[in-house]
């Protein structure tokens, strides 16, 4: 079998952003102590990125009594919100399993559910809250902070991955800060709720996980210590920079998304194929004049030459495009079959080049630390075997994934 010499190489891409995100958080006291939502204005701000947060809170009140609330859907449809962070009181979700099960999880997915309706964009995020100081003396599994903090932890995924929606892990920020720096008083006098630390740390988690960026830096420290300031920035910073895929993050420029491979089918005909996400149409442009509307076209090229390929996709969330370049420069011929135990391998041949003998039918995608999707040149593809370069520096991850099994490299560079 011939297979065509392909390079895919990346240029260029844009999306769309706003000057402004607009925010909801509904919640109860361990939101509106320290008027967090301001906290997170003025952070935001300070780091050159508006953010109007707007809030439905009311003490004590648990997931259902927010479901059952009228005033927490009249906020959810008043503006069509980027974020709606959600929040429960703060020792339900650490109960034992048939309680949550009964009492907290179908609310919190019924409150996530609407704010996904409310706007073909808008993300619901969970706050993950902290484990009281002392953990909570009525449950032998919740009655230190670490054990409490780790059933909220559990918790607040579980959500997530019932409702489609992410976490902003601030229990995780929390105990960071518990372990590595615990002269930092976090608690009010309750053991409960927060000090005026605890509220910046997360308002600093919350802007972490809006913004996939580090508030390390931020002018606005809410009238603490600099120097505490810059611990509980950088606590932030370390619970999600490095975890993004965990707490099902998506940064709200990158809900659009375009890419796409290009393999021979014969002689100079191409197939093109999207990889695509909240997008309603599409435009190719195949670099000689060409263009296409079709999901997924195929093209026949006149002559061996080099084209630029441009992508672009437009959904109700932005636009995103990807430009690669496609090289016809010769054939050849190769024949190769799997490993013999029927698993992945890795080969790497030089600083750039790699080799993966993979399965049949096997998804192969390379992010980097924050979970963004890397592009790779595509130097020969083959049903069981892709040679590839990789010309990004940094840690990388490939990813490849069956049905039945997936399997991670870790790839420094």
């Amino acid at each position: 079998m011939k297979y065509l010499y392909i390079a895919l190489f990346f240029f260029s891409s844009f999306s769309f952003s706003q000057d402004t995100l607009s925010v909801l958080m509904i919640g109860n006291s361990y939101t509106y102590f320290n008027n967090l939502p301001t906290m997170i204005e003025n952070l935001s701000s300070s780091l050159g990125k508006p953010t109007l947060v707007d809030s439905q809170t009311s003490g004590g009140y648990t997931f259902e009594l927010h479901a059952n609330n009228p005033l927490t859907y009249q906020k959810i449809n008043s503006e069509n919100w980027d974020y709606i962070f959600i929040q429960g009181q703060s020792q339900e979700p650490s109960f034992p399993w048939s309680q949550v099960n009964s009492q907290s999880l179908p609310y919190a997915v019924q409150i996530a559910d609407s704010a996904h309706q409310s706007w073909p964009c808008t993300q619901a995020i969970y706050f993950m809250t902290w484990g009281r100081e002392n953990g909570d003396p009525q449950w032998d599994s919740i009655n230190t902070f670490n054990k409490m903090n780790l059933r909220l932890r559990n918790a607040y995924l579980r959500f997530a991955d019932s409702s489609n929606s992410s976490v902003s892990p601030v229990g995780i920020a929390w105990k960071h800060i518990r372990d590595n720096h615990p002269s930092i008083d976090l608690y009010t006098n309750d053991g409960s709720h927060p000090s005026l630390e605890g509220s910046y740390l997360a308002a600093c988690t919350h802007y972490s996980s809006m913004y996939h960026d580090s508030p390390v830096g931020a002018s606005y420290t809410a009238g603490i210590d600099s120097n505490v300031a810059l611990i509980l920035q950088e606590a932030a910073a370390l619970s999600i920079l490095d975890s993004i895929s965990t707490w099902r993050l998506n940064h709200h420029d990158s809900l659009t998304q375009v890419e796409f491979t290009a393999t021979m089918i014969q002689s100079n005909e191409i197939q093109f194929n999207q990889s695509i996400q909240n997008v309603d149409s599409l435009i190719w442009d195949f670099g000689d004049g060409s263009t296409s509307q079709l999901l997924n076209p195929t093209h026949i090229y006149n002559q061996n030459d080099t084209f630029n390929i441009l992508l672009v996709g437009f959904g109700p969330c932005g636009i995103d495009s990807v430009n690669h370049q496609l090289i016809f420069s010769g054939n050849i011929a190769e024949t190769t079959s799997l490993n013999s135990n029927g698993e992945f391998s890795l080969k790497t041949l030089d600083e750039f080049n790699y080799i993966i003998e993979h399965p049949n039918n096997s998804i192969l995608t390379i992010t980097n630390s924050l979970g963004q999707k890397i592009p790779f040149i595509i130097i020969n593809k083959e049903k069981n075997k892709l040679h590839f370069q990789l010309r990004n520096k940094g840690v990388f991850y490939l990813i490849v994934k069956t049905t039945n099994y997936k399997k991670t490299y870790r790839i420094l560079k």
